[in-house]
């Protein structure tokens, strides 16, 4: 079944393909025979409650330097095409919630994948929070006697931004730590939301775990070991990947997210888990797909279209 599949997403033109899961999304789409079509954010428009997009035809390769190529800008109706990846990656701020609602027009006549409403509801650092038996000691606050009561009580602490990603503005706060004041006056006049702010876990040093669900189940991982000096494990700042397999406790988390996932329509999602900690879920743009197949693993991009392809059957 040849579907016509539009891919919502930054400029193709600057991914790295070597890590870059959409792409290999886009890789798996080609090889069964799809075609493919590429916008950015900022080309969509509403009209009257129709939503539209400048989409270009897009040709994939697995070779760097000479990953894509595009075809003539036309103008189309989204709801004439039969999936949309939304794979562009956050912030995510008031653009990216406006996307959401511009698709959740169009869903589910044409698959929006991952699911927008559900998306914009499941902001990844908040959205954790719904299982609070999982996780470690976790605030999300903005208010300093707030912080300050929580780092009483745990003394080694992480602050990162609520809405960032890839590791950005990540920080480790030891309890005697001078730079506690200044880090907190710099997030508060970067950042009018909230922070997180979470127990430190020393187990970091050996591998922040990516686990891939694909509609609900477990469908591999890869353990991404930080860089020497840094505290930040993910792939774009340094972090190495290796092959592992999942825990018992891994396994029971997935089994206890799962069932949420499947029924808000987050076929693609990635969680990150250290020591047996569930710190994430990723909804937006999760990574992890081609580290865990170079790495012996299972193709997660097949397993993500057979998925969307039964969908779209039963649609």
């Amino acid at each position: 079944m040849a579907l016509k599949v539009a891919v919502q997403m930054d400029h193709i033109a600057n991914i790295n393909i070597a890590g870059d899961s959409t792409f290999a999304l886009l890789l798996e789409a080609k090889a069964r025979g799809h075609t493919l079509f590429h916008y950015t954010p900022d080309r969509m428009a509403m009209r009257d409650g129709a939503v539209f997009a400048t989409v270009e035809p897009l040709e994939v390769k697995d070779e760097a330097g000479a990953h894509f190529s595009l075809g003539e800008k036309r103008r189309v109706a989204l709801d004439e095409m039969d999936v949309v990846l939304m794979r562009q990656d956050p912030p995510f701020d008031m653009a990216y919630v406006t996307a959401t609602h511009l698709l959740e027009r169009i869903h589910p006549k044409t698959l929006v994948v991952n699911d927008p409403a559900h998306v914009r509801n499941a902001p990844e650092k908040i959205f954790v929070t719904e299982f609070p038996e999982l996780m470690p000691p976790t605030l999300i606050s903005r208010d300093l006697s707030e912080i300050k009561a929580f780092r009483a009580e745990f003394g080694d602490v992480v602050m990162k931004p609520l809405y960032g990603n890839g590791g950005a503005a990540v920080f480790r706060l030891t309890a005697d730590d001078l730079n506690f004041g200044s880090l907190y006056d710099l997030f508060a006049t970067t950042f009018r939301e909230p922070w997180v702010i979470q127990q430190f876990l020393p187990a970091v040093k050996h591998g922040d775990k990516r686990i891939i669900l694909v509609d609900g189940e477990a469908a591999g991982a890869v353990n991404r070991v930080p860089s020497e000096g840094d505290l930040r494990s993910n792939m774009v700042r340094g972090g190495a990947a290796r092959p592992t397999d999942l825990t018992d406790r891994e396994l029971e988390i997935c089994a206890r997210i799962g069932p949420s996932l499947k029924k808000m329509g987050l076929i693609f999602v990635g969680i990150d888990v250290i020591d047996g900690n569930l710190t994430e879920i990723n909804v937006t743009s999760p990574t992890g797909l081609r580290a865990i197949k170079r790495l012996g693993g299972p193709d997660i991009a097949a397993q993500i279209w057979d998925r969307i392809e039964e969908k779209r059957a039963t649609a």
